[in-house]
């Protein structure tokens, strides 16, 4: 039985949310997956000319882990992956690839495993809760961590707000971007983030999309960034003037996140312009937000059921 799975894309952070907020947006990465005697993995799209084809391949290292924690042999499995979600860009591209695998090989195996365990497997493998959570739940995620236990919230988005993608053609290394990172920062600097992403969240949970601007500024990730990215305050306050409710980068980067209220493509043209006067190219796209999160056929039990809080 094959067995196809679709997992959005998604932004972290939204500002002031470091390692908090997610966001499924819908731009999607599909994925067949049968069993098999051995692993064979095929690639589309994005990352076609690199992505590992083997038993390494992210997608395939989710399955195992999946055969693993429900107590069975993993002999291998046929896989085809069509990538949508471009590469090192900050928008899920590895967190979509495990929760694929995990909730494929789940389905394969008849949902042993709980929605609970599927998140706790994912945030184990990608290291932070965000992205997976997103992926897997859909919607605005709200991760926190409480010991070895993640709690994750999914929270409905205003449908009047389109979501704006720049994606420049540069790749960026997460590891290089949170090596940029201090160990601790000021009670200032906390304070602030604190207040910008309680202010992120009323605005969008009552709708006073207006405060978007203020509710996703930054001070612990993005200006120590910078280096990386030096053409992004250009860029953000291009979107802001071309009408951007607000703007900020988009997980670990390159990618930059605007929120817009009605046309998308003034606010992305603006963008792509800005980003080119300061020396680089790159393409912008309006994405709604994904309220699903990760799907799988043929229709059945779903392998990511019910779940708030996990173990990881």
């Amino acid at each position: 039985m094959t067995i196809e799975v679709r997992v959005p894309a998604t932004s972290a952070n939204l500002g002031p949310g470091f390692d908090v907020l997610g966001l499924a947006l819908g731009l999607y990465n599909e994925i067949l997956y049968e069993e098999a005697d051995r692993v064979a993995v095929s690639v589309e799209g994005e990352g076609a000319e690199g992505l590992d084809t083997g038993a390494d391949n992210v997608v395939s290292r989710g399955a195992r882990m999946v055969y693993e924690a429900a107590g069975r042999r993993f002999h291998g499995a046929t896989i085809r992956c069509i990538n949508r979600i471009p590469l090192a860009r900050g928008l899920g591209s590895s967190a979509a690839a495990w929760v694929g695998g995990l909730v494929a090989a789940n389905a394969a195996l008849g949902s042993l495993l709980d929605r609970d365990a599927v998140l706790a497997l994912a945030c184990r493998a990608e290291g932070h809760p965000d992205n997976v959570a997103a992926a897997l739940l859909g919607g605005l995620t709200v991760s926190c961590a409480v010991g070895q236990r993640v709690v994750a919230v999914s929270l409905p988005v205003p449908a009047e707000v389109t979501w704006v993608v720049l994606v420049p053609e540069a790749q960026s290394s997460t590891r290089e971007a949170r090596a940029l990172l201090p160990s601790t920062v000021s009670r200032v600097d906390a304070v602030f983030n604190l207040q910008r992403m309680g202010l992120l969240l009323a605005a969008l949970g009552t709708g006073q999309t207006d405060l978007l601007g203020l509710g996703m500024e930054d001070r612990l990730h993005q200006p120590q960034r910078l280096p990386l990215f030096p053409w992004m305050e250009t860029v953000r306050r291009a979107a802001l003037e071309a009408g951007a409710l607000g703007c900020a980068l988009s997980g670990a980067g390159p990618s930059l996140l605007a929120a817009v209220r009605g046309a998308a493509e003034p606010v992305g043209r603006a963008m792509e312009q800005a980003l080119r006067r300061a020396g680089g190219a790159g393409r912008a796209f309006g994405l709604p937000v994904d309220t699903a999160g990760a799907t799988w056929n043929p229709a059945g039990p779903s392998p990511v059921s019910v779940s708030k809080e996990v173990e990881t």
